[in-house]
Order: structure tokens, then C-alpha cells, then sequence
């Protein structure tokens, strides 16, 4: 890590000319433009491609920064009521050094004066953490870190800035996945700090983000959900919190307890993504609930002498809906998730029993994509302290037999549609009615049991067997 200078180098080309130009600009009206944020920590820890910077410019004011940048560039007008300018067709954002009074709840509840005149450090109190506070100076590489943010990225503290950092709930779960996602230790002030907090109101949206953060950038993602537990935080979620202290068999998991689990199988996700952020996104969410229904499912059997969930896969499904209701209304999720976990035992299972097409077919269309299932399965497995050749887990075989019979049958990334459609029946002939659902049913299980694999296929099954007439199969038309 380098203390005194910033190197640039790693700025994609566009974006690093982009900003050198805004800082030539400003300087030639007597200001100073400086980079600040993720995109300078970035820089000086070299721990990503920078593809965003934000930029704070001093000694200029407002009216006379928006004269000199749309010379040169076009502004997105979302952000200029917020005193931020957004570059168009670039991820740069130039805001003013403002002052904040806190006015309302939540992270909106503020009053914002640009002041053009504050110094850095002035500006810099305002930040969340000391990681973030840290300016840069584009044109001659200097740096400005008035609270020691670069010691403390060497130290991998997470430190907040100062007082006003209580002001601002969204700070706590932003504290969660930077913890996660630079592998860094809370300072114990700050947690002390986060604990004294309440969530205010915040928008599930804010909190959506956040938890997005954790589950496609985090490396150490339980971590995060430990900065989560020792702030008090696990309160705004029960189904999370319930974990903690929920008893597991020590033969299986020798981790301990529910909550310790659901951290290593986070851990072992992260080690496994694909990069793709929707997909990581649905898996990572089903990886934290995949054993939410365990608390209310755990007992001590004391014929088998031993700590039990039966039917917890099941029961989970319930409290993932509540907690994903806490963080989003958008229907993708909260339709596609809920499977993953109440299906997460499948593939063990199928695997012993070795079923067969049908089964694999009906689980393709229950999980979506089966290929989300095993990841998740995948992270179960890994987040157990087991040792393989203990004899207490099949060491992936079985996800490996269901990969093999996914790709076989080509249901491994989409579910199967169905071959026969309405159109099709109205083309032989037949009036469209609520009997075409009866129909179109009956010829999908058929499909799903590998009666047919094309159009004539189905075409033909329908014909022999779905009506007698004009009758739905097995159905007379009074019926």
C-alpha cells in the first residue's frame, strides 16, 4: 500500500482522462477538485479496478462548478437537486464539501448546505468510516487523510469518522458488508456506536442494497453477519437471530450451532461465485435462509440419542419469505428463492435413492434452475466441519450424479417449458375454454414423465389420450 502518492493507473482510460479533465477545470478557476471514497481506498489497497469515482470539489461555488463542467460534459438531472452532478455515460459523481443537520429519521432525514469554503477535514467529518475518508488529489497524486484511514486499512480496522455518524442508520449495514468485503475488524468504539442505533424507518430498498453488497462482493461474509450480531443489529431480522444458539447434532456439525453454520456456508458460497451478479444475488439469499425453518424444528430424539430437524426444509419457507419481505417486494425473489431453500435437501437425497427422469424433471421446474440448487446444497456441504473421509457425507458425489443427470435431460440452467401450448390446440381445431387448462396440464405431467419430447410427440399424446370428442380425459363435458 502506498501512504503518500495516488496512482491512477488502474482507472480505466475514459474515466481516468474524464476526471483529470474535471480537475484541470476547476483548478483553472482557482478550486481543487479531489477524488475521495471507495474509488481512492481502492486505489491504495489495489484491491479492485476502480469503475466509479467520486470527486469533491473546493473553493468553487455551485452555480460556477455547473458553468465549468457542462462545457465539457452532459449531467444526469436525478442528481443535481441532491447538489451532486452525475457525468453522463460515466460513473463519475461531482458534488460541493456540504454541511449536514440532522432534521428527520432515517438516512434522508437531513438538511444539506453546500459550503464550498470547508476545509477536507471539515468535509471529511461528515464521511462514515476512516476507510472512506481518505481524498486524493488527481492531478498531483497527493493525499489528504485527516483521520488516519490509510493506518487504520493497514491495521484492516473499520473505524468511524467521528460523532455524526450515529446520524445515519444506513451507516450500521454498510459497516456489515465492508467488514465482509475488505476482511476488516470493527473498532470496538464503533460497534459500541452502531449498538446505540435503531434502523429508523430505512426503505427495504436501502436495506436491499446493502445486503446485495454482502452477498456478491463479501469474501468474508460471515463476518459481516458477526458485525451484525455484535452491534444488536440481528434484531431487525428474528429469522437470522433465531439461529443463534439453535442446537445442531455434533456428529453432522461439529461447528455448533445454527448460526455458526449458516456463516461457513457463506464463507464457502463466496469462494464459489460465478460473477454473475443476479444469480449470485437469488443463491447467496437461499445460502443465509436455507435453514431458517431449524429452530422451529429442532428437538433432541432420545430413542436415536441425538439432536434432530426433521421436515426443517419444509418449515423454512415461511420465515424466508418474511425476511425477504423485509428487504424487497420485487416478485423475481421472493418467487425463486423460497424453493431453493425448501427443496436444499434434495439432491443427497435423489442421489441415495437414485430416482429417476421424471423426478429430476419436476425438481427443474420447482427450483427454476437446478444448477442454483447445487450451488446451494454445495455451500451446505462445505459449511460443516466435517472431515469427507469420515463417512458423513457423500464429498459431492451426489452433486455431482444430479449436475450429470441435469445436463443429460438439459434442464441444468432453465426449467422445462411446456411443448404444448393454447395455439396449438385452437390450430386442430378446438375452441379456446377453461378446458384448455385441464388439457395442457395433463399433457405437461405426461412430459415431465418423458412421454413425449417434441411437438408431433405431444400432438399426438393429446390426441389419444386427453379427449373423447371434445372432452377433457376422464372428464364428461356436464362435469
Amino acid at each position: 500500500m502506498e501512504s503518500g502518492r495516488l496512482d491512477l493507473s488502474s482507472v480505466g482510460g475514459d474515466l481516468r482522462d474524464a476526471v483529470v479533465e474535471i480537475a484541470r477545470a476547476v483548478k483553472s478557476e482557482g478550486g481543487r477538485a479531489l477524488m475521495v471514497g471507495g474509488a481512492v481506498r481502492d486505489l491504495v489497497t489495489g484491491a479492485a479496478k476502480v469503475k466509479d469515482v467520486d470527486v469533491e470539489v473546493f473553493g468553487v461555488e455551485p452555480e460556477r462548478l455547473k458553468s465549468i463542467l457542462s462545457r465539457r460534459f452532459e449531467f444526469d438531472p436525478c442528481g443535481v437537486s441532491f447538489g451532486v452532478l452525475k457525468i453522463k455515460r460515466l460513473d463519475i459523481d461531482v458534488s460541493l464539501p456540504r454541511r449536514e443537520t440532522k432534521r428527520g429519521t432515517g438516512h434522508r432525514g437531513f438538511l444539506v448546505d453546500s459550503d464550498p469554503s470547508l476545509s477536507v477535514a471539515e468535509a471529511a467529518s461528515r464521511r462514515d468510516f476512516t476507510v472512506n475518508a481518505i481524498y486524493g488529489d488527481p492531478l498531483t497524486g497527493e493525499i489528504e487523510d485527516p483521520y488516519g484511514g490509510l493506518a487504520d486499512l493497514r491495521a484492516r480496522v473499520l473505524r468511524h469518522v467521528s460523532g455524526k455518524f450515529s446520524e445515519d442508520p444506513l451507516r450500521v449495514l454498510r459497516g456489515m458488508q465492508f467488514v465482509a468485503r475488505f476482511g476488516l475488524d470493527p473498532a470496538p468504539e464503533t460497534v459500541a456506536v452502531c449498538r446505540g442505533m435503531t434502523m429508523e424507518g430505512l426503505p427495504p430498498e436501502r436495506l436491499f442494497e446493502e445486503w446485495a453488497k454482502l452477498l456478491t462482493k463479501g469474501v468474508e461474509i460471515g463476518k459481516g453477519l458477526s458485525f451484525l450480531r455484535a452491534t444488536g443489529w440481528t434484531r431487525y431480522f428474528p429469522e437470522l437471530e433465531r439461529l443463534i444458539g439453535c442446537r445442531q447434532d455434533p456428529h453432522w456439525h461439529p461447528e455448533g450451532d445454527v448460526w455458526n453454520h449458516t456463516c461457513l456456508c457463506l464463507d464457502a458460497f463466496a469462494r464459489n461465485r460465478i460473477g454473475d451478479r443476479r444469480e449470485d444475488l437469488i443463491v447467496g439469499l437461499a445460502v443465509v435462509c436455507h435453514d431458517f425453518g431449524k429452530p422451529a424444528t429442532t428437538s433432541y430424539d432420545p430413542v436415536k440419542k441425538r439432536i434432530r430437524s426433521l421436515g426443517h426444509d419444509e418449515a423454512g419457507v415461511a420465515p424466508t419469505l418474511s425476511f425477504l419481505r423485509r428487504l424487497t417486494n420485487e416478485e423475481s425473489i421472493l418467487k425463486e428463492v423460497p424453493p431453493l431453500v425448501q427443496c436444499h435437501m434434495q439432491p443427497f437425497a435423489m442421489w441415495k435413492s437414485k430416482v429417476g427422469d421424471a423426478a429430476i424433471r419436476r425438481l427443474a421446474v420447482r427450483v427454476v434452475r437446478i444448477d442454483r440448487l447445487i450451488r446451494v446444497a454445495q455451500a451446505d456441504d462445505q459449511g460443516r466441519l466435517l472431515d469427507p473421509a469420515g463417512g458423513t457425507t457423500s464429498g459431492g458425489e451426489d452433486l455431482r450424479w444430479l449436475a450429470e443427470q441435469a445436463e443429460r435431460l438439459r434442464v441444468a440452467d432453465a426449467a422445462p417449458k411446456p411443448i404444448l401450448l393454447g395455439r396449438h390446440l385452437i390450430a386442430m381445431g378446438h375452441r379456446p375454454s377453461v378446458r384448455f387448462g385441464v388439457w395442457l396440464k395433463e399433457c405437461f405431467e405426461a412430459q415431465l414423465d418423458g412421454a413425449f419430447s417434441d411437438l408431433d410427440g405431444a400432438i399426438a399424446y393429446f390426441k389419444s389420450n386427453c379427449i373423447h370428442g371434445d372432452e377433457p380425459h376422464g372428464q364428461s363435458q356436464e362435469g
